[in-house]
């Protein structure tokens, strides 16, 4: 039976790892630790393994929802987050979670966005539907900062590169 709403989310959640991966290729040959210009700005490189953060917040979220069935996503917790990550590493890893993330999407149904999940923050439960969409927004963030990022860096990379147009 065709689930409209998980299906319009992951084509959201798609098109925001594409243009943040986009965005990524963009990156020209800078070392791992520049920072930009920035009062307590991060370097490029951890901003590269923050991406991978955001994408494992999808992957814990719908591990919660799916235990069993996702029970193979455990192996995600042991590997490197938040740390000086270059393109090629983020590229692959941001393939991993995307692939991650279409099998647990693939196995709600949209009923189960109004399902409560327990969270560290909120034992009591929140909406699946606003932790997806508290990582979607984790995600655009950071991949606007990958815009800033970019410019600071002498490229020119503009709107086209950030969003997808429809009807194109």
């Amino acid at each position: 039976m065709p689930q409209p709403l998980c299906s319009a989310l992951l084509e959201k959640i798609r098109e925001e790892i594409e243009r943040s991966t986009h965005l990524l290729s963009l990156f020209p040959e800078i070392p791992l630790d520049w920072t930009p210009p920035i009062p307590g700005a991060r370097p490029v490189g951890w901003l590269m393994g923050h991406m991978l953060e955001c994408l494992a917040g999808f992957c814990a979220v719908l591990y919660a929802v799916r235990p069993k069935e996702l029970a193979h996503f455990e192996y995600l917790k042991s590997l490197p987050v938040n740390h000086l990550c270059g393109t090629d590493e983020a590229r692959r890893r941001i393939a991993e979670y995307a692939a991650c993330i279409d099998e647990g999407m693939a196995l709600l149904e949209d009923a189960d966005l109004a399902r409560r999940v327990p969270t560290v923050f909120v034992p009591q439960g929140e909406l699946l539907l606003t932790l997806l969409l508290g990582n979607l927004e984790h995600l655009i963030n950071h991949k606007y900062q990958f815009l800033i990022y970019l410019k600071l860096t002498g490229v020119k990379a503009g709107t086209q590169d950030v969003y997808q147009f429809r009807g194109k």
